[in-house]
């Protein structure tokens, strides 16, 4: 199933109500239009504050997927139930392992993205699913 404007998601649900749900190939563009979908829905959602920042930490988890896993990736948003409230994003691949949290040097090209996902996030973590695995974290909602 094609997305808007030319980015592919192969699933999509329930994107009307307080939950957002859609299904990437495990392909490069799946990065973006992760980011795309995420910084759109958050707008509809009247969460602008937070589209940017819910997009990068999305872009890492997915940026791990890809490079990690092989099969779709799913990204689910939960809206907040009211002002004050908590964003509750979802990043799914199929691979069960969960992700390591490492120490970076200086010069290397990655090994981030756990720890701006745990320093930029109010609480982050990860659960096995049935098939793979979910890392998930929550962004304070700005009153």
């Amino acid at each position: 199933m094609g997305g808007p404007a030319g980015w592919e998601v192969i699933g999509v649900s329930d994107t009307g109500g307080d939950c957002a749900e859609w299904t990437f190939p495990d392909e490069p563009d799946a990065v973006r239009a992760a980011r795309r979908a995420v910084r759109l829905r958050l707008r509809a959602w009247g969460l602008e504050s937070l589209a940017d920042l819910a997009a990068l930490l999305v872009s890492e988890l997915v940026t791990n997927a890809l490079r990690h896993a092989t099969g779709p990736i799913g990204v689910r948003l939960i809206r907040p139930s009211g002002p004050g409230g908590v964003l509750r994003v979802e990043v799914s691949d199929p691979l069960p392992d969960p992700p390591r949290e490492r120490t970076a040097r200086p010069e290397d090209e990655s090994g981030r993205g756990l720890q701006l996902v745990a320093s930029s996030s109010r609480n982050w973590g990860t659960r096995p699913g049935g098939t793979g695995k979910t890392v998930w974290f929550e962004l304070a909602v700005p009153e």
